[in-house]
């Protein structure tokens, strides 16, 4: 797999004057849908994997090698290029490191290291914490020192504006941008990755023009097939015969998203089929 290529795809995108919403996917159809409808780059949280992984609430349950291993399925089912939320990075700075290695291998183009203290740690409060900002500089710094491919991207993402104020926000976005970071979210000169919103933060032109080059959007696609899937087993369950069951994809579309027809020309051509 050319890994390289995508990687310079998404860089485009970053030095560019465009907004682009990636399309949340969490395995190698969702990966293929997105790239079939259009979408130039894909979105992997931790959330997502959680849940299609483990079947677990966000809670960092899930481990980096659970989560490389489904990030590397998405990224070889096509050409898409994958952005991932790789949360504090699993540990400490050397766990960052590795996180990069790892993830670097798997096919992504770009990750992002948070500053949020994760998993929960013991205690009654349970709020969310800040690392300190040394630390978070420290992770960033491990981070671009493991990459291999320097045209893997390396986003610091703050959550302090959830957490502390506006300040402290800017504050902790300028010192990442300082240790080197391709990206971040907040008010700096490098590019931004948005993680959503509505108003002005839902208009693709307004956001280019404000140096953001991705705009999450929500995980909505993972919650609608987890809905679909409900609803037809229960229909199953409830006497519906299969012949009548609705919003199934075509036989048409089930052979494009598993890309039947290559497998038949290669069926052909090494097997001697007929």
């Amino acid at each position: 797999m050319n890994w390289t290529e995508r990687r310079g795809r998404f860089r485009a995108i970053l030095s560019g004057n465009r907004c682009v919403h990636p399309g949340s996917v969490y395995d190698a159809i969702s990966a293929r849908i997105a790239e079939d409808l259009g979408f130039e780059v894909g979105m992997f949280s931790g959330s997502i994997g959680s849940m299609s992984v483990l079947g677990a609430p966000d809670l960092v349950v899930l481990t980096l090698t659970e989560f490389a291993s489904q990030a590397n399925r998405i990224c070889r089912a096509g050409n898409l290029a994958l952005l991932v939320d790789a949360d504090h990075g699993y540990g400490n700075a050397l766990n960052v490191r590795r996180t990069v290695e790892e993830l670097e291998t798997a096919g992504i183009c770009a990750m992002s290291i948070e500053d949020t203290v994760l998993p929960r740690p013991y205690g009654p409060n349970g709020k969310p914490s800040l690392s300190s900002i040394e630390e978070g500089v420290g992770k960033m710094k491990a981070a671009l020192s493991a990459r291999q491919d320097k045209d893997l991207v390396i986003a610091g993402r703050t959550s302090a504006l959830a957490i502390a104020n506006l300040d402290e926000a800017v504050k902790r976005a300028k010192a990442y941008e300082a240790a080197g970071v391709d990206a971040v979210s907040g008010a700096i000169r490098i590019p931004l990755i948005l993680g959503g919103g509505s108003g002005q933060l839902g208009d693709l032109s307004w956001l280019a023009t404000h140096r953001v080059r991705v705009a999450l959007q929500t995980h909505a696609p993972f919650s609608a097939a987890v809905q679909a899937v409900y609803d037809t087993l229960k229909a199953l369950r409830d006497g519906v015969a299969p012949r009548d069951l609705k919003n199934i994809a075509s036989p048409e579309l089930m052979r494009r998203v598993t890309r039947a027809d290559n497998y038949q020309q290669w069926t052909t051509d090494f097997l001697g089929a007929a």
